[in-house]
C-alpha cells in the first residue's frame, strides 16, 4: 500500500473507524494497540500490528521507526485513572510525566506529543481522515426534543463549554435545569450512566468541544456506544456540537435512538473557533 501512518490505538470503536477510513485513502496503517485498552480484533484489521504496554513509549518509538512511520495519530481512549495506581507505570514514563505542567489528560498527551516529535514521530490531526463523520446542524432522529429538553440543552450547553475549557470533561448530564453529572476521567459513557442513576428517566446529555480544541490531543466523539449508554440511563436526548464532534456508526446509533424514543440533536456554535496547536519545546 501507499504512505505509512501510525495509529496509537486505545479503547472503543474509534480506532476501527479511523483505520478503515485511512486504508480507504490508500494509507498503510501500522497500529500500536495499548494493552488493556485496544480491542483484540483490531490486530486482524491492521496492516501491521503490535501490542504495547501503556508505559512502553520506547517500544512504541522503536516499532514505528522499524516500520518507517514518521506520522501518527492517537485514536481511542485511554483510562487516565491508571496513572494514579501504584506500580502501574514504569520509571521512564513517570520521569516523562514529571516534565508536564500537571497530570491532566491534556497535559499528559501534550508531553507525549513533544517527546515523540523529538524522536522523529509527529502526531498529526485525525480530522482529515474522518470528514464523513462530522454532522451539520439539525435533529437526526424522528423524535424531536420536547420544550423541557430544549431548555435543559440550553442550560447545559454553556456549562459544558466551561468545564471543557477547564479540562475537566466535555459532557454534562442535565435534568430540570440542574447538572446531575459531569464527565471526569471515567469518560462520557460512564458519566451518562451515573447521571441516569442519579436523575432517573428523561435526563439530557450535552457534549461539546473545547473553545480551543487541539484534535491531536483529545477529539471528542459520539457514536453507537454513546447511544447504548443513553438507553441504559433512560435518557431523553443527546445534544452534541455540530462540525466539531464526529458521530461514528451514525446509522445504527440513530436507529437505536429511534427505537428508544431518544432525540439526537447536532447544535452549531454561532462563532467558529480557531484550533489551538500545542507548542513543541
Amino acid at each position: 500500500m501507499g504512505r505509512r501512518l501510525g495509529i496509537i490505538a486505545g479503547s472503543g470503536k474509534f480506532p476501527f473507524y479511523f483505520l478503515q477510513e485511512a486504508q480507504n485513502l490508500g494509507y498503510s496503517c501500522v497500529v500500536a494497540g495499548i494493552k488493556g485498552e485496544a480491542e483484540n480484533d483490531l490486530e486482524n484489521k491492521a496492516d501491521v500490528f503490535k501490542w504495547i504496554d501503556i508505559d512502553g513509549i520506547f517500544k512504541l518509538i522503536t516499532f514505528f521507526k522499524n516500520q518507517g512511520v514518521n506520522e501518527a495519530v492517537f485514536a481511542g481512549k485511554v483510562d487516565h485513572r491508571k496513572i494514579y495506581k501504584e506500580g502501574k507505570l514504569g520509571k521512564v514514563l513517570l520521569r516523562l510525566l514529571a516534565k508536564g505542567k500537571d497530570r491532566s489528560p491534556t497535559a499528559i498527551i501534550e508531553t507525549a506529543i513533544g517527546f515523540l516529535y523529538k524522536q522523529g514521530i509527529e502526531i498529526i490531526e485525525p480530522t482529515k481522515f474522518i470528514t464523513s463523520a462530522f454532522c451539520d446542524e439539525g435533529i437526526l432522529t424522528r423524535k424531536k426534543p420536547s420544550r423541557e429538553e430544549n431548555e435543559d440543552i440550553s442550560f447545559g450547553w454553556d456549562i459544558a463549554r466551561k468545564i471543557a475549557d477547564m479540562d475537566i470533561g466535555q459532557t454534562v448530564v442535565v435534568k430540570d435545569k440542574a447538572v446531575v453529572a459531569v464527565e471526569g476521567m471515567e469518560g462520557t459513557d460512564e458519566a451518562i450512566k451515573r447521571g441516569g442513576l442519579i436523575a432517573g428517566e428523561g435526563a439530557v446529555v450535552v457534549k461539546v468541544s473545547r473553545t480551543l480544541q487541539d484534535p491531536r490531543i483529545d477529539l471528542p466523539v459520539v457514536g453507537l456506544n454513546t447511544v447504548e449508554s443513553l438507553v441504559e440511563a433512560k435518557a431523553g436526548a443527546l445534544c452534541f456540537e455540530a462540525q466539531y464532534v464526529p458521530f461514528f456508526q451514525r446509522k445504527k446509533a440513530v436507529s437505536l435512538a429511534d427505537a428508544n424514543r431518544i432525540s439526537i440533536i447536532a447544535k452549531k456554535v454561532e462563532v467558529r473557533r480557531n484550533k489551538l496547536k500545542t507548542q513543541i519545546s
